[in-house]
């Protein structure tokens, strides 16, 4: 089977598993999942809405946070760590977001990763998460191991892994592949012990990569 061919088998049956599928980060506007996804590097999206749970109610808009005392900012956002590059990030995006953009997120990807702090996956994550625009797929760790393991990609590099991506799935499935592919791969598809047994393409996995036996 081609990798078109596990593609289109895949998303078929990401449709059957995760219907609903959401990226699983809490937010109640553009702005605040744009500092979520910030806060997500390298910690766990369910910390991340811990934190966000008092920070957000604290912090309403870009403005306080740009306004906002760098030290207690600092420590509202230790939990998730690299709390002081965070706070850092989410600062000068904040600043930025005001001074280019009049304090709303931009719904153009070109636009959006010219904010400090966002790259081209948080960009995404944004534009097919709060507004249902097909900008690109997100690649997360999860997605990228996910493609690697089913033969999706050769490629290591998040962006290239995209393109490999963007040519195998419709553009129109691209805001449901991206959060659905992460949900594959946070709970069955793991880095370590991943479940292939109740994989729902196990059938047609290579497990590339895949070093331990499977549970």
């Amino acid at each position: 089977m081609n990798p078109a061919e596990k593609a289109a088998l895949f998303l078929e049956r990401l449709r059957d598993a995760h219907p609903d599928a959401r990226y699983e980060l809490n937010w109640s506007t553009p702005f605040e999942l744009l500092v979520a996804t910030i806060l997500a590097a390298q910690c766990t999206d369910e910390r991340v809405n811990k934190v966000t749970a008092t920070v957000f109610p604290k912090y309403p808009g870009p403005q306080a946070i740009a306004d906002a005392d760098t030290a207690a900012l600092e420590e509202d956002l230790k939990p998730t760590g690299f709390f002081k590059q965070k706070t850092k990030s989410v600062q000068a995006m904040s600043r930025a977001l005001l001074e280019k953009f009049g304090g709303e997120v931009p719904q153009r990807i070109d636009e959006l990763v010219t904010l400090p702090g966002v790259a081209r996956k948080t960009a995404n994550v944004v534009l097919n998460t709060a507004f249902n625009i097909p900008s690109g797929i997100i690649v997360d760790t999860h997605v990228a191991r996910v493609s690697q393991r089913l033969g999706l990609t050769k490629k290591e590099k998040p962006e290239a892994i995209e393109d490999d991506l963007m040519k195998l799935v419709p553009q129109s499935d691209w805001t449901f592949f991206g959060p659905a592919t992460v949900l594959h791969g946070r709970y069955t598809c793991t880095a370590k012990k991943p479940k292939c047994n109740a994989c729902i393409v196990s059938s047609i996995c290579p497990r590339i990569g895949v070093e331990a036996p499977a549970s």
